[in-house]
């Protein structure tokens, strides 16, 4: 466990030599450091995590140095691995791994591929940095090191403005995210006298009164600087945009690092967030709201990486009703399973982009079945685990996990919300099963619109062989190991009692049995009823709701008018700086007094005399005046 800080180490390093190696490094090359360090850092991993569970401690600490010392504020440069971070850094170095070389693949002959490879080796040591950290001033470096990243990756194609924009707008937004994030870590420094995570965990308990207003705003404010990186709502709107970078991006943004972020930061500081009961709930309640949302607006986007882009902020709030309920454990092995299909829809999606030309829209697609099978079984596995199809894929294990807990712990508490948080959970299903079947069933069954480009290589189809495989029920051997950890690592199992027990059955069935019907009604609709589908939806009320779904909902709309043009109209007047025209006024008095009276000087003896008998006669009747009123 001593080598732990090489897993930040490694692509560290490859992220300096890329930079400086730049466009003087070939490809090969390229793909070597980059691909190599990620490599190493998932080895290191695998050693230290090996180690670790080996010598049956709950908590080891690496300290490398003092960061600084301002005032008895020290943070150090330390990194902490226990059950939590152990599963983190597995996921972000493993999953991560397979990314880096699929995009070895994806990315050959793209102009600046060393530099793309510089951001990602960044990418993922920021994300480490992130799960490793010790304190939360550590963390919250990772954290705004992964956003750094993500403005970079997206808006890696900046000759396309477009491009641009949206990095500026995933960059901003969650920037909202992060300073709410600040507030909450100075919160908590006043509550604590430090930022040590182990320490605040432990004693959230004695130092805060739960219920408090202190308590109620530091737990919101740590949520809404989880939301801002997790794409929950209200700062949500930066994630389907987001996908204006290479597909590799959004896979690691989406699987492996970014928007997992939140979801850690709330179960790490799970005691932190359970003195503010007001607060969980209202956590489940946004994750619900979020997941329906994304699910209607999935359902009609025709962008693939958009359609994927929407069902990864479903997954989340999914994982965010989980957390609200303090069912941890169900939320981060869903958020670990979710890693391994979402990463296997991205890069299948990527090779799918490759085969018909870099097309993005699925109704310029079609008839990839004929030509590419083994494509078409990564998208029907990874569909199938978003969809949670039971027991053949691993996203039946762990999102109905959280459907029966967050049932369950409404029946526990006696809050009906929960009870109707969970059939929200469940329609979110129902439409996850219809968007993921209309996907696959047009890209691979519809009418071929574009030329099949052939595709191949091992870097293209061995990362997607080992995700598929990790996306079926084999994925699910792992929930007792992960269970285990994080039993471990002191994160609390959902307490299940007697008197529940003997109906989880029958609750899961009905969450199986409505999201199966999901499937059969997408089955309906585009296999067999698709004429009446685009009849539907070339009338004025299909066309408004599907632009209504389109928009999802229209929070972009509303936030231009709400944020956006105000910010512009405020930035154009002070663009032309009132406080300076402000102070000008007086030397334009001088000026216009200067040009009066320059203007009488025009050499008249008779206009002289004029003026100067005007002055006499206007300052006697001034003086009269004076007199008059002191009497």
């Amino acid at each position: 466990m001593s080598t732990l800080y090489l897993t930040i180490l490694f692509p560290l390093i490859g992220f300096i030599l890329l930079a400086a190696g730049r466009n003087k490094l070939s490809e090969n090359v390229a793909a070597i450091i980059g691909v190599g360090s990620v490599g190493l850092s998932a080895l290191f991993a695998l050693i230290a995590g090996l180690a670790f569970t080996n010598s049956g401690d709950t908590v080891f600490v690496q300290h490398l140095w003092t960061w600084f010392n301002v005032g008895g504020f020290a943070p150090g440069i330390s990194l902490q691995l226990d059950g939590l971070s152990l599963i983190m850094m597995g996921m972000v170095t493993g999953v991560g791994f397979l990314i880096h070389i699929f995009a070895s693949w994806y990315m050959r002959g793209e102009e600046d591929y060393a530099r793309f490879f510089s951001y990602f080796n960044l990418f993922v040591a920021s994300m480490l940095l992130l799960v490793l950290g010790d304190n939360l001033a550590l963390l919250f470096l990772g954290w705004e090191g992964v956003g750094l990243c993500s403005y970079l990756l997206i808006g890696f194609y900046y000759s396309n403005p477009a491009n641009g924009w949206a990095a500026i707008k995933a960059f901003t937004v969650t920037r909202v995210g992060d300073v709410f994030l600040l507030i909450a870590l100075f919160l908590l420094y006043q509550q604590f006298g430090t930022l040590n995570t182990q320490y605040i965990v432990e004693n959230a308990a004695t130092v805060m009164t739960q219920s408090s207003s202190l308590s109620i705003w530091t737990a919101l404010m740590l949520f809404l600087g989880a939301a801002g990186k997790s794409a929950q709502i209200p700062l949500q709107t930066w994630l389907a945009d987001a996908m204006a970078g290479p597909t590799p991006v959004s896979a690691l943004i989406h699987a492996a690092t970014m928007v997992t972020a939140g979801v850690y930061l709330c179960c790490r500081m799970f005691s932190v967030m359970e003195m503010a009961p007001e607060v969980m709930q209202f956590i489940s309640i946004t994750g619900a709201v979020t997941l329906l949302v994304a699910g209607f607006a999935a359902l009609v986007q025709t962008d693939i990486k958009r359609i994927l882009a929407y069902s990864t902020m479903s997954q989340l709030g999914y994982m965010f009703m989980a957390v609200g309920a303090e069912a941890y454990q169900a939320g981060l092995f869903h958020m670990l399973t979710h890693a391994f299909f979402k990463a296997l829809l991205f890069l299948s999606s990527g090779a799918v982009i490759l085969a018909y030309h870099h097309e993005q829209n699925i109704f310029k697609m079609g008839g990839l079945f004929k030509h590419n099978k083994f494509l078409f079984a990564c998208f029907a596995i990874g569909g199938g685990a978003l969809a949670a199809i039971p027991f053949l894929t691993v996203g039946f294990f762990s999102k109905d996990a959280i459907l029966w807990q967050v049932w369950a712990h409404g029946h526990t508490t006696g809050i009906e919300t929960f009870g109707t948080l969970f059939w929200v959970g469940v329609a979110g299903a129902f439409l996850t099963s219809i968007y993921t079947f209309r996907l696959i069933w047009i890209v691979f069954f519809g009418e071929e619109k574009t030329a099949y480009h052939p595709i191949k290589g091992a870097t293209y189809w061995a990362p997607l062989a080992i995700l598929a495989v990790l996306s079926t029920g084999v994925g699910a051997l792992l929930q007792a190991p992960v269970i285990g950890i994080l039993n471990q690592a002191g994160i609390p199992a959902f307490v299940m009692t007697d008197a529940l027990a003997h109906l989880q059955h029958g609750v899961e069935l009905k969450a199986v049995g409505i999201a199966l019907a999901g499937l059969a009604v997408g089955i309906f609709l585009f296999a067999f009823a698709y004429g009446a589908v685009k009849s539907f939806a070339q009338s004025s009320l299909g066309a408004g709701l599907a632009h209504v779904c389109r928009t999802a909902f229209g929070f972009d709309a509303l936030y231009d008018i709400v944020f956006v043009k105000p910010y512009l109209f405020i930035a154009k007047i002070l663009g032309r700086d009132p406080v300076d025209g402000l102070w000008l006024v007086l030397p334009a008095i001088v000026k216009g007094g200067n040009s009066f009276t320059s203007a009488r000087q025009t050499g008249s003896l008779r206009e002289y005399a004029s003026s100067m008998s005007l002055g006499i006669v206007v300052l006697l009747m001034i003086l009269i005046v004076i007199q008059v009123v002191g009497k």
